[in-house]
């Protein structure tokens, strides 16, 4: 076997003198993945030759165990959450998100949702037009939205305000199609805006962040919130006093709410013309956190940061100040990763390895630095796309994306990141997981199927395959990926001690893979999503196990119909797919208690 970027590889088969069918582990914790590249026919010709173990034909039989006494890492139940567009605010969407065509497709899908400005937006100061200096002093920029003083929230209209719980909200479908209208428009100028790096203000009302939050509610969702950064003092501090106004109303309304501070700060130069470093941004922090002590329903709320972009050398600089000064102040350490440019993207991007393993080097620039300043501390990454700049039709939204998504989760839990936060449920890009008709999109059903089979405790797997070996100076990138969990305790479909297997297969033919050790002759369920229609990879339909994926009508998701394999069976996997399997009554030790 050969270790390469971490994760367990072996290129030759078990010898004889295995026992039957039983891989052994060869290095706990490290075999979180199994990634290999298989040879093509041609690639074949000049192979050294191998021999082959007895009733293997051909070289396409990847044999595959799994470590079933103990996880290898153990994830938030928390970890596939939610983050929403302020986009929603700026074309109407916000009035719409408690609809009982929304509501359904959150609830037990997504946990956490965060409110605030993305990348290149974030952080907009309030605009101040000179007929009322009180009123511009007093403004709170949060995120993407200004908040008004305290005065203002007294006379807001809060419609919410004298109802208690969920409120589904009601709308003609007349109103939906006007929406749909203003939304397209806005996505015009919103893009206008982009590019030409200039931005609108808008001011978040109470009565706003009262539906904001009644959408969390209704949804299941516990909902974290960004507070704008920029507004500072003359000696460079954060200015917190209407952040304090905020507090005190969200206080006062009894609303749970988790909280930040800032949205890649260590891009406010570049993007906005003010630069804060990571030592200051701790301060911040901290003072942000005596804050939040002083008001007693947030005395105990969790506080997230510093946020920051891509580890570039610069940033990991500035995530070493910032932890200095406060990485006991924040509860998880965050950052953001996107992985291309949505305006130059093409397709067979999303089929690159190199491409798929860029945020890997990532999370270990990461933890080194956490785990410096404070060991043990979790890490999230909060704010993952497939594309930045708002992505591109029939492209970031359609089934080729899919590769990424997929990799991702699988990659972020086995290396030990806590929660990930998707980017986004409902915007004006293409970065989405449901259109403007609120139909499902590709990684929407990826996310569904992930979230009703896939359990939080990460399990270590081996494969024994045949592998050619890499010619010198070339590296071989791995297109067939493994990952094993428990299968979901919240499943009663499976009884615990069950095992989940997702796999991407990114080769141009099929592969067969038997299970082996404690997974033999064990009955399998296959869930395999292939692209439905006559476009491809770029469809945004998928179908289960040959069926199409389709609402059943508003509000109602389709059964997720597993196809049963016979006990022993081997699992082909055909090219260019994405699968779980489920391998029941394996008794796995590490499965059966929570």
């Amino acid at each position: 076997s050969e270790l390469i970027r971490g994760f367990l590889l072996s290129g030759m088969p078990c010898p004889s003198s295995c026992p039957p069918g039983l891989l052994a582990l060869m290095a706990p914790g490290l075999a979180l993945m199994a990634t290999f590249s298989l040879p093509s026919q041609a690639g074949d010709r000049r192979a050294l030759p191998v021999e082959k173990p007895p009733g293997v034909k051909g070289r396409t039989l990847i044999l595959l165990d799994v470590n079933t006494k103990s996880p290898v890492r153990i994830i938030s139940e928390n970890f596939l959450s939610l983050q929403l567009d302020p986009s929603i605010i700026h074309d109407g969407w916000l009035d719409f998100l408690s609809i009982a065509a929304i509501v359904p497709l959150l609830k037990g899908v997504f946990s956490l949702v965060l409110q605030r400005f993305r990348g290149r937006f974030g952080d907009l100061r309030a605009q101040n037009d000179g007929s009322d200096p009180e009123r511009g002093q007093g403004c709170l920029a949060i995120s993407l939205f200004s908040f008004p003083f305290a005065v203002d929230i007294v006379r807001s209209d809060i419609a919410l305000d004298k109802q208690k719980g969920c409120k589904i909200a009601q709308h003609p479908d007349i109103m939906l199609e006007l929406q749909r209208e203003k939304a397209a428009q806005m996505h015009l100028v919103l893009l206008k805006e982009q590019f030409s790096n200039t931005y609108s203000n808008l001011t978040l009302t109470a009565r706003s962040l009262d539906k904001l939050y009644n959408f969390a509610d209704c949804s299941g969702l516990h909902l974290i919130f960004a507070l704008n950064a920029l507004r500072r003092n003359p000696n460079n501090s954060w200015n917190s006093s209407n952040a304090l106004s905020l507090l005190k109303y969200s206080a006062s309304k009894k609303y749970n709410i988790s909280w930040e501070l800032g949205n890649e700060p260590n891009n406010y130069r570049t993007l906005m013309g003010r630069s804060v470093n990571g030592s200051q941004l701790g301060k911040d922090y901290t003072q942000l956190r005596s804050l939040l002590q002083l008001i007693r329903t947030y005395s105990r709320a969790h506080l997230y940061g510093p946020n920051i972009g891509r580890p570039r050398k610069n940033v990991i600089a500035f995530l070493e100040g910032f932890m200095k000064v406060a990485g006991g102040t924040v509860d998880a350490v965050t950052w953001q990763h996107y992985y291309i440019d949505g305006r130059v993207a093409k397709v067979t991007d999303f089929l690159k390895t190199r491409l798929l393993d860029t945020l890997s080097d990532q999370i270990r620039k990461i933890q080194k630095v956490v785990n410096t300043y404070t060991p043990g501390k979790k890490i999230w990454l909060e704010g993952v796309g497939m594309t930045s700049a708002g992505g591109m039709n029939n492209l970031s939204d359609s089934y080729a994306a899919g590769f990424l998504w997929l990799n991702t989760l699988g990659l972020l839990a086995s290396q030990g990141i806590d929660v990930v936060v998707r980017h986004s449920f409902l915007d004006h890009g293409h970065n989405h997981l449901v259109d403007q008709n609120f139909n499902p999109l590709p990684d929407y059903w990826l996310s569904l199927l992930y979230k009703r089979l896939i359990g939080p405790k990460v399990l270590a797997i081996h494969v024994a395959g045949l592998q050619r070996k890499p010619r010198p100076g070339r590296v071989i990138r791995d297109k067939l990926r493994i990952y094993a969990h428990c299968t979901s305790y919240h499943n009663h479909n499976y009884v615990r001690g069950s095992i989940t297997l997702y796999i991407i297969n990114l080769h141009r033919s099929r592969k067969k893979i038997k299970l082996a050790g404690t997974l033999r002759d064990k009955i399998v369920h296959q869930y395999l999503l292939q692209p439905y229609g006559k476009d491809g990879l770029h469809s945004k339909s998928v179908q289960l196990n040959g069926q199409p994926l389709a609402m059943v009508d508003d509000g109602t998701l389709p059964e997720l119909k597993p196809r049963p394999l016979r006990a022993g069976r081997t699992l082909v996997i055909p090219p260019l797919t994405m699968s779980f399997y489920v391998v029941k009554n394996v008794n796995a030790l590490a499965c059966r208690y929570r």
